[in-house]
Parts: structure tokens; C-alpha cells; sequence
């Protein structure tokens, strides 16, 4: 533990995901508060997917923590990535059948960027890096998935612990870093700078 951190110094989540919570949740984590950043997730020239998971996660954290002083700000993004090609949370139905066109038989990367702000002001982050194979999909895969608006706010178009889980052939890595927190990562960042819950 920090010197300077309170021992139940609360934990503050940057996020509004309720898949970011049961994720945490799984490992016993429970945010004393929700506060969701509005940031500008726009890429910015020649950023690649790696660093801009990271940068937004950072950027994330840093906004919330004039809010909340004296507390652990955790924030995370999550990037998916066809080679260098950043593919978002789609506008439309249109861009995601397109997506996941673009996904169907190939293997793309996953990035998720974390960042701990402690409440003595020091910043931690790294990127979680997670490769996934998709089947190759037939029209009838994708109609059926758009139809569900599953893919509706999701980076790639897609959750993996939803539908879509019967297209991933395979994954290399941490399958909560796919969903949107890589749990083992996390778990390590926040007991390494000190963190304690209230139940520890």
C-alpha cells in the first residue's frame, strides 16, 4: 500500500458499461461510485489501434479525477483492430453488416488500454492485447446478427459474450479483455498500487 493512501481509499469506475461491472464483480470488485467520462474518441493521425486504447483509457481516467480526489480511478477502452484498421462502435446497420464482412474468416485483434489513477496523483496504464478468429460468416450468420441488435454500441460490431460467441472460432489471450476488461490485468494493477477493498 501507498503511504499516502487512506486504507479503504474508494474505487471510482470511469465507465458506464454494465459489462465493465459484472466483469469486476466476477473477481469480488465492487466501484464505490459509476462516473462516466465523455471524452472524444475520435483516432488521431497515424494513432495506432494499441495506442489509442491506451491514450482514451488515460484520458478517461483523467477526467474524472478532479471529481473525485482521494480515490482509485479505473478506466479502461477497448479498440478492435483488422490489421491497422481501427473498426469503432458502428453508426448503423449498414457498418456493422460491413464490419463484420470484414471480420468473417480472418483473425483480428482486440485492445483494451487500463489506467489506474491512485489517489496520491500517480498514473498506471497498459494494453491487454487479444487475438480472435472468426468463422467465416454466411449472409444468413450476418442477417441473423444484425436482426438482434446485439451489435448496437459494441467496438467491431460485435459481443463476444453474446451471439456472436458461436462465430469465434478461436482465441489467443484473455477472453475479459475481449468483453471489455482484462480481469487478471486489472486485478494485478489495482493490488500492486495498493488497493484495498472494504471486505479485505
Amino acid at each position: 500500500m501507498t503511504e499516502s493512501a487512506p486504507q479503504h481509499s474508494p474505487l471510482i469506475l470511469a465507465s458506464a458499461s454494465p459489462r465493465r461491472r459484472e466483469l469486476l464483480a466476477q473477481i469480488g470488485l465492487v466501484p464505490d461510485d459509476i462516473c462516466p467520462a465523455e471524452i472524444d474518441e475520435t483516432p488521431l493521425r497515424d494513432e495506432t489501434p494499441r495506442q489509442l486504447a491506451e491514450r482514451l483509457a488515460v484520458e478517461k481516467a483523467k477526467a474524472v479525477v478532479e471529481q473525485k480526489p482521494d480515490a482509485f480511478i479505473l478506466a479502461s477502452d477497448t479498440v478492435v483492430a483488422l490489421g491497422q484498421r481501427i473498426l469503432g462502435k458502428p453508426d448503423s446497420e449498414q457498418e456493422a453488416r460491413r464490419f463484420l464482412t470484414m471480420l468473417s474468416g480472418r483473425r483480428h485483434r482486440v485492445y483494451t488500454g487500463l489506467c489506474l489513477i491512485t489517489p496520491d496523483g500517480k498514473t498506471h496504464s497498459r494494453v491487454v492485447m487479444t487475438q480472435v478468429s472468426f468463422k467465416r460468416l454466411t449472409e444468413q450468420d450476418i442477417d441473423t446478427y444484425i436482426a438482434s441488435g446485439e451489435w448496437d454500441g459494441k467496438a467491431g460490431a460485435y459481443a463476444i459474450q453474446g451471439l456472436a460467441g458461436r462465430y469465434v472460432k478461436s482465441i489467443n489471450g484473455s477472453y475479459s479483455n475481449v468483453v471489455g476488461l482484462p480481469l487478471f490485468e486489472t486485478a494485478n494493477l489495482l493490488d500492486g498500487s495498493g488497493y484495498r477493498s472494504k471486505t479485505s
